[in-house]
């Protein structure tokens, strides 16, 4: 089981090639909501898209849980897509108003963060 706590990639059988990091986990959210924001979507439409961002070795179960904790919130929505022609119904998720204002929060950081990740490696790479 991967660490994300300080010393995650250096843990007892460590193999980082299939762990993500505490930066993947801090950025799903505002993925989340960058993918709703393009248009609404099933949740597992979501694991696919988190996928092609690099982010396949989140666990299903917390993309799931990030979804229920941003609709508590109030910053997504769903409903019952009951018009599907396969399968049971399924949950869709749209973005709300506040959920905007959030994503909106979110580039501010992602900006500042991005500058900062940009700073680090400049230093790393000498």
């Amino acid at each position: 089981m991967p660490r994300h706590g300080r010393g995650w990639l250096m843990g007892e059988g460590s193999n980082y090639g299939g762990h993500h990091s505490p930066l993947t986990i801090s950025i799903l959210e505002p993925a989340l909501l960058i993918l709703l924001k393009e248009q609404p979507r099933h949740g597992y439409t979501l694991l696919g898209e988190i996928e092609t961002l690099g982010m396949s070795t989140i666990h299903p179960s917390v993309v799931y849980r990030t979804l229920r904790e941003m609709e508590r919130l109030g910053w997504v929505q769903s409903d019952w897509d009951i018009d599907q022609t396969q399968g049971p119904p399924r949950r869709i998720y749209r973005l709300t108003g506040q959920g905007e204002e959030v994503l909106q929060i979110w580039r501010c950081e992602l900006e500042k963060n991005q500058k900062m990740i940009s700073d680090l490696l400049k230093r790393i790479n000498g």
